[in-house]
């Protein structure tokens, strides 16, 4: 059971001077869901090396039983420092491949090809893709088979807009996770805010919220067994 984690390389919070990234628990969490399981987990960004940590998710107040595990890992930040180009591997390789959010994401997975066109691959070879939190944003430009957005008809989640506005970047961000979903066809629906909400449709998964990483893995697995 070989599995892709995408992180994003962004680290600018828009205009705001602030630093964004990768939301730390969003990470660990799946990360240890599937190692345990016996996935073998590659790790892949845009840009190669050490994916930027939003510094919020570090904060004390965002710590889990899974990042408390991760920062007494030698292993895995040693892999985490050193991810390999997302351009320089192959959806051919996994099994499925899993998206940690973070803001991060918006900016440069979203856009990206390689992403894109990874995504694309693995759903026409009909391997699982998830994503969570903000990463259900990597599917703004993803098409189906037939050329329309991947979400069309699918039942689908991510941040919510309600969310957004309570950590205050509804205005920062460059598009809303929510209204995107919704705008290129997908059956979106949500959970109570910052409580665990993951679907399933087909061999697509999407979680609401960090929250929801944990059982975004498990969905995963689900689906890989």
């Amino acid at each position: 059971m070989n599995v892709l984690m995408v992180l994003t390389s962004h680290d600018k919070l828009g205009d705001t001077g602030h630093k964004t990234g990768f939301w730390l628990e969003e990470f660990a969490a799946p990360y240890y869901v599937l190692k345990d399981a016996g996935a073998s987990i590659t790790l892949v960004s845009p840009l190669g090396g050490q994916p930027p940590l939003d510094p919020k998710s570090d904060a004390p107040e965002s710590q889990t039983a899974a990042t408390g595990r991760f920062k007494a890992d030698l292993a895995a930040q040693a892999a985490l420092a050193g991810t390999l180009k997302l351009a320089d591997v192959s959806g051919a390789d996994f099994d499925a491949v899993f998206y940690p959010g973070g803001h991060g994401p918006l900016w440069d997975l979203a856009e990206d090809r390689d992403s894109i066109a990874l995504i694309e691959a693995m759903q026409a070879a009909g391997k699982p893709v998830a994503a969570v939190c903000h990463a259900p944003g990597v599917l703004r430009h993803v098409k189906a088979a037939d050329g329309t957005p991947l979400v069309r008809g699918k039942k689908v989640t991510g941040f919510t807009n309600t969310e957004e506005e309570a950590v205050g970047l509804s205005k920062v961000v460059p598009f809303l996770v929510e209204d995107m979903l919704k705008e290129n066809g997908g059956l979106y629906s949500k959970g109570a805010d910052w409580q665990s909400y993951v679907l399933t449709d087909g061999i697509l998964i999407t979680g609401q919220n960090p929250a929801s990483s944990e059982a975004a893995a498990e969905a995963l697995l689900t689906l890989l067994a």
